[in-house]
């Protein structure tokens, strides 16, 4: 008898292993078999649950469950099947998230995201003064500084934030000019004393042969008045020195046309009669900070020849130039360049009774300074 018992053991120890290993990816807790039980029948070994302590079965039309029949220890509530189920994932510590409002932002970089211009409040949005702010003299602060001290504050609070005056003098064009024949000087100064929209003007130009008096100079006193932005009407008086005895009455304007050429415009009425008018514009293009380039150009107009003076009717002369100068600081820049002068028409013919070369081309050096 003990022979035969203890086959029966080894056999069903034999099936119960299979068994085991179809349930190992499930991780139950299942019941080690006692030994002492009673050996199921030979016959049971077909049964893959062969075995297991069964509970009542159910009734035969429930659906059919694997595992139904398995005694289970201490299972918890079925779950959903999980298709990770059996896998030996090691232990990662639980991700807990912080609510919205407790993030810290202070290590994030938001120099990438976008911000919205915070709206400008117009006139409408704008608080409006209360009534009483209103209520109380004109000139509180004569109460208490006394209305002399106060006016006079006023009228320096005036001078200062509006029309004051102000003095401003430059040498444009202070230059020698190499040409074929003699060489020559000439001068172009201008300032003038006053405030944004009133002001006294003066001007001088000149030139001549180096060794001698001017050829041909002049001196300008003009009041300005402004009509424009950049604009000024300007009305005086010319007188001609170096040459015969002239005195012109002038009208014209000066100003900053568009492109920032600068343009001067001058009719003038000499005590004879005489008519005649010269504009003349130039522009600075910057090549550097401090390098600029200069081009410029002048016309002479006459309504009638005036052979005291060598002047022809129509176009009397036209001057190109371009110079280069270096600012070594604003106020004082010495310069380079090169000028052609053309007498025309009458005028030419004027030029050659006198003995001078109609067209007339000649390197040019010389300072531009202003204070």
């Amino acid at each position: 008898m003990r022979p035969v018992l203890s086959a029966v053991l080894i056999g069903t120890a034999l099936i119960a292993v299979p068994v085991h290993a179809q349930n190992q990816g499930h991780a139950m807790t299942m019941p080690t078999p006692d030994p002492k039980l009673p050996a199921a029948p030979a016959s049971s070994a077909s049964d893959p649950h062969a075995g297991h302590r069964m509970p009542t079965s159910p009734p035969a039309t429930a659906p059919a469950d694997p595992h139904a029949g398995h005694e289970m220890a201490d299972m918890p509530t079925p779950t959903p099947v999980d298709p990770h189920a059996g896998h030996d994932m090691p232990a990662e510590p639980a991700k807990t998230m912080a609510p919205k409002d407790d993030m810290d932002h202070s290590g994030m970089n938001h120099e990438g995201l976008g911000e919205a211009a915070p709206t400008s409040p117009g006139p409408d949005m704008e608080t409006p003064p209360p009534p009483e702010a209103g209520s109380g003299p004109p000139r509180a602060a004569d109460a208490i500084w006394g209305a002399e001290a106060m006016r006079t504050s006023r009228q320096d609070l005036q001078r200062t934030h509006g029309d004051f005056p102000v003095f401003w003098f430059q040498g444009d064009r202070i230059e020698a000019q190499i040409r074929e024949g003699p060489d020559a000087y000439l001068w172009d100064i201008q300032g003038y004393y006053g405030g944004p929209t009133e002001r006294l003007w003066f001007k001088s130009e000149g030139e001549g042969e180096f060794g001698s008096a001017p050829d041909d100079a002049e001196v300008q006193a003009l009041y300005a008045k402004a009509f424009a932005p950049f604009w000024d009407f300007q009305v005086g008086v010319r007188q001609d020195i170096g040459g015969p005895d002239t005195t012109h009455a002038v009208v014209g304007v000066q100003g900053l046309a568009p492109y920032m050429f600068e343009v001067d415009a001058a009719l003038f009425v000499s005590h004879r009669g005489d008519v005649t008018a010269r504009i003349e514009g130039e522009v600075d293009q910057r090549i550097t900070q401090r390098l600029i380039l200069q081009p410029r150009a002048e016309v002479n107009l006459a309504a009638q020849d005036v052979p005291l003076l060598g002047i022809g009717a129509g176009i009397d002369q036209i001057e190109v130039g371009v110079r280069l100068r270096y600012e070594i600081i604003r106020e004082f820049a010495p310069y380079i360049g090169i000028e052609q002068s053309w007498r025309i028409g009458n005028g030419a013919d004027f030029a050659r009774a006198g003995g001078q070369d109609p067209s007339v081309t000649s390197l040019v050096a010389g300072i531009r300074f202003w204070f």
